[in-house]
């Protein structure tokens, strides 16, 4: 028996899941965002300083980063107290939602209706 592989197929379908994989992440970051679950004074962290860096798509991975220098002591320091002012739903682990919380099927649901729509 032999096997031939449709290698353009193949490429196709790994782009398609690269872009499928970017649409995933700023749906992620539009969705912590209109949630208002982060800390926000400002705004400067949340609107400007939240991105998805997709220097590693190639390799299947995209991260949600928030660059700022404070940003890390905010979500790590158990005596922040985090007020509710302008983000009612501000927390401390607002990242916690999408991995072990609520929202944690929330990527893979996203990843599939965005490749389904790519793959037509």
């Amino acid at each position: 028996m032999k096997i031939t592989w449709n290698t353009k197929n193949i490429n196709m379908i790994n782009e398609q899941a690269k872009l499928a994989l970017l649409d995933t992440a700023e749906a992620i970051k539009t969705d912590l965002i209109q949630s208002q679950t982060m800390p926000f004074d400002s705004g400067i962290m949340q609107n400007h300083s939240t991105f998805v860096d997709d220097k590693r798509v190639i390799k299947g991975i995209t991260k949600i980063v928030v660059d700022t220098i404070y940003s890390r002591k905010i979500y790590f320091d158990p005596e922040i107290n985090i007020k509710q002012g302008k983000n009612p739903n501000a927390k401390q682990y607002y990242f916690d939602d999408y991995m072990v919380g609520n929202k944690k099927d929330l990527p893979i649901k996203y990843f599939k209706q965005f490749m389904q729509r790519r793959m037509g």
